[in-house]
């Protein structure tokens, strides 16, 4: 069979998963559970409109700006008598209640780009707006302190470029038993069994051949260490109730898996915004509360971190089609038990200092972010992971 054959018709690439170049199997049973620090990555992708979540409810400006898609007061679940969330994010007020939840405001960078693809790149890459780069950040990880190609896991049916490493990239599966079956595919044994080394360095096969190796490794073991625990929660019927429904037995199980990655799709809301944003909202919060108590009820919540994002906000005015088009800075949210400041990290977003697009300017560069959970979540060196020598924020 020609390489380009076993490419085109390999369940490989169909980007149902995607794996290491290599496992180092002496390091198998490092890790342990105890203390085993986990990052779950959420995406609120197409830009989440952040002042309809966390709304401004006292400011004129803000209904002035939104006539018809400002929240109503009685619509808000107050924080500080001048913010609250939106109802739906119910959930997120209980965890900011218990005071698990941090609600980080005015996170962006310099230079802002309102392209869906190119903000998503430059958040995904940890880069500067003026930067381009092909490796993502967890990839980068991955590439100086992965020991096991399961060590990150997208949960979806395509790799995403943060999850890429110059050398090796993580996981993307929809649960373990797919990316087991998908494993098992004739065209992997076809490989390992039809070619030699010599053969594979003639028809420059050998990094292929040895992904093939390590794929049914990984495969077999994410299957079979995840039957350890079945979730019975209800995650609901959607799509990303699922991601984190598999989230949760992966964390659940034992799984050596580092950080997690999943996102929900559908906030590019530039037109009949107010019933499309609602019913997402609803989703997300409903989701990741479960998760939550899920992780409680096995005693892992406490080594576990949430970090939600999106990848600009909206603008501050709505539009001719009641919606709001691509912003900039926006609220992040970090979900966990050992936050050194729960509750509002900053202040509400200043809406009388708008840039020259009608946007929120930013105050918190979002790799700072990125910095303290690497730094002080995950316990390495930042600065092997992000460019610019970029400061801590201080969340954990």
């Amino acid at each position: 069979m020609k390489r380009r054959d076993f490419i085109k018709n390999s369940a490989l690439a169909s980007s149902l998963f995607f794996v290491p170049g290599f496992i180092r199997a002496s390091d198998s049973g490092i890790f342990t559970n105890n203390s085993f620090k986990r990052l779950v990555v959420i995406q609120l992708a197409g830009g989440n409109d952040g002042l309809n979540s966390v709304v401004p409810f006292r400011n004129d400006i803000y209904y002035r700006n939104r006539p018809t898609l400002g929240v109503k007061r009685k619509d808000v679940l107050s924080i500080n008598g001048e913010l609250g969330f939106h109802k739906n994010l119910k959930p997120l007020k209980r965890l900011f209640d218990a005071g698990e939840l941090s609600v980080i405001n005015n996170v962006g960078y310099p230079n802002p780009d309102r392209s869906h693809f190119r903000s998503t790149d430059i958040w995904h890459t940890a880069s500067a707006s003026n930067e381009v780069l092909t490796e993502g950040w967890i990839g980068r990880y991955l590439d100086h302190y992965g020991k096991h190609p399961h060590e990150t896991i997208e949960i979806g049916n395509s790799l995403s470029l943060v999850m890429k490493g110059a050398e090796r990239s993580g996981i993307v599966t929809e649960n373990a038993g797919l990316l087991h079956k998908i494993s098992r595919d004739p065209f992997f044994d076809y490989v390992l069994k039809n070619n030699s080394d010599k053969h594979l360095s003639e028809h420059n096969m050998g990094y292929l051949y040895q992904t093939m190796i390590d794929a049914k490794q990984s495969a077999k073991y994410i299957y079979e260490k995840s039957k350890v625990y079945q979730s019975r929660s209800d995650y609901g019927k959607s799509k990303f109730g699922k991601q984190l429904k598999s989230i949760a037995e992966f964390i659940n199980s034992g799984l050596e898996t580092k950080i997690f990655y999943a996102s929900l799709g559908g906030f590019d809301t530039h037109a009949g915004q107010k019933g499309r944003q609602e019913k997402l909202m609803k989703t997300y919060a409903e989701a990741v509360e479960v998760l939550v108590k899920d992780l409680k009820d096995q005693n892992t919540f406490e080594d576990t971190l949430i970090l939600t994002f999106s990848e600009f906000g909206r603008r501050v005015a709505e539009n001719a089609a009641l919606g709001t088009d691509h912003g900039a800075a926006n609220n992040v949210f970090v979900i966990g038990s050992k936050l050194k400041k729960p509750g509002l990290f900053n202040a509400a977003p200043d809406l009388k200092n708008l840039d020259g697009n009608g946007d929120l300017q930013y105050e918190v560069d979002f790799r700072s972010i990125y910095a303290n959970l690497l730094e002080d979540w995950l316990m390495v060196d930042k600065n092997k992971i992000l460019s610019g020598n970029i400061n801590s924020i201080g969340i954990v």
